[in-house]
């Protein structure tokens, strides 16, 4: 039979089997046969309280002066110059705390309750522990760790960004403004240059307008003769030939009315006879003597084709204007000659008022056009002085006009 921590209580029992060595019985004897002799029963066993450890002293140092109350540990061998170990005053069997009175002692594994009242540490002779209100010789009095810095330093960075930023905010307020009043400054020129183009660009609106009013008072027989040529034909009546050109806007019916001179188609009207025709080129189209003039010497003819008439002057000729006379002299069509006009006579002796003009005619220019720089009828080619030069006669346009109401 075994008990729990304390080995063989029956026979067998030896030293090295936790039992404290061997303890000899002297009640008992070695018998013969029976072995080595058996040791009798053990002393009672003191348990300690459960949770508490037996405080074990430690090693003594040499030169090292003793610790009061402590002495050297049963079974173990003194130091020398070490005082014996003792336990301290108010230390269990153990060594460990005194049980209070009254108080159960703690079960396994349970810390042991805190003391009541003020608990006082041991003091132990010697420079252990510094005194109260001062420091022992060889103990510093620990100071506080310096407070870092850092709180303050990110505080003045901080700072320092914002004067930045306000410096910055207003170096670009500052331009800003300054932009701001160049840009007004630049509006204001391009305004004034503006108005400066405006007015220059008037007034070369103006001059341009002036030089095409020149430009168009500006005779050019040239442009005359190509404007005026597509509606000027020869006009073949009987043995006789003369001049004759469109005017105004087309006849009733869709024909073209046409001027040339009495004295052109006056064997065929006396004659009895109507029809003459009007060459072109190789073309010939027929055309009808509608009426005449003998005091005017002018006729009016028609035509069944369509021609592009041409336009009257409805202000009087001046001395000096420039003309244009077209016509077929001699049979010769299309013949363009210039000249001046010399002066507008007035009707005088039953004759009714002339056109004097430089520009030379012949036989069969009669009743071709007289026209002016602007492309326009002034008259009707009528005769020339005989020997003299230079002296030719025209029915004014505004005499035709009145008389046949085709303009």
């Amino acid at each position: 039979m075994t008990t729990a921590g304390y080995g063989p209580t029956g026979a067998g029992q030896g030293s090295g089997d936790g039992s404290g060595g061997g303890w000899s019985d002297p009640a008992r004897t070695a018998e013969a046969g029976d072995g080595p002799a058996r040791p009798g029963p053990l002393p009672p066993r003191i348990v300690p309280p459960r949770g508490t450890a037996a405080p074990y002293p430690p090693p003594a140092i040499p030169g090292q002066a003793p610790v009061p109350g402590q002495g050297p540990v049963p079974g173990q061998a003194s130091v020398p110059g070490q005082a014996a170990w003792a336990p301290p005053p108010n230390a269990g069997p153990w060594g460990g705390p005194a049980p209070v009175p009254g108080q159960y002692p703690p079960v396994h594994g349970q810390q042991p309750a805190p003391p009541a009242g003020p608990v006082t540490p041991p003091s132990a002779p010697g420079p252990a522990y510094p005194p109260q209100g001062g420091s022992a010789p060889g103990w510093p009095t620990p100071t506080p760790p310096a407070r870092p810095a850092r709180g303050r330093a990110l505080t003045l960075v901080a700072l320092g960004l914002a004067v930045v930023l306000a410096l910055v905010v207003g170096v670009q307020a500052y331009q800003i403004h300054r932009l701001s009043d160049r840009l007004s400054g630049t509006d204001q020129r391009l305004a004034a240059g503006q108005r400066g183009d405006g007015t220059r660009l008037d007034d070369l609106d103006q001059r341009t307008q002036t030089l095409e009013r020149q430009a168009g008072a500006q005779f050019n027989p040239e442009a005359v003769a190509s404007a005026v040529l597509p509606s000027v034909f020869r006009v073949r009546a009987g043995q006789f030939t003369g001049t004759a050109f469109a005017v105004g806007k087309p006849a009733a019916g869709g024909g073209t009315n046409l001027f040339t001179n009495f004295h052109v188609v006056e064997s065929v009207w006396e004659s009895g006879g109507r029809e003459v025709f009007l060459e072109r080129t190789d073309q010939r189209y027929p055309a009808t003597i509608v009426k005449v003039d003998e005091a005017n010497d002018v006729a009016q003819l028609r035509t069944t084709s369509k021609f592009t008439g041409l336009v009257t002057a409805s202000a009087a000729v001046k001395s000096g204007q420039q003309i244009v006379v077209v016509g077929a002299p001699l049979g010769l069509q299309d013949s363009v000659t210039t000249g001046v006009v010399s002066a507008f006579r007035e009707a005088q002796q039953g004759s009714g008022p002339v056109i004097q003009f430089d520009a030379p005619i012949n036989p069969g220019n009669s009743g071709g056009p007289v026209i002016n720089g602007q492309k326009q009828v002034v008259g009707i080619a009528t005769a020339k002085a005989r020997d003299a030069e230079g002296i030719g006669l025209a029915v004014p346009i505004k005499v035709a006009c009145d008389g046949f109401r085709i303009c």
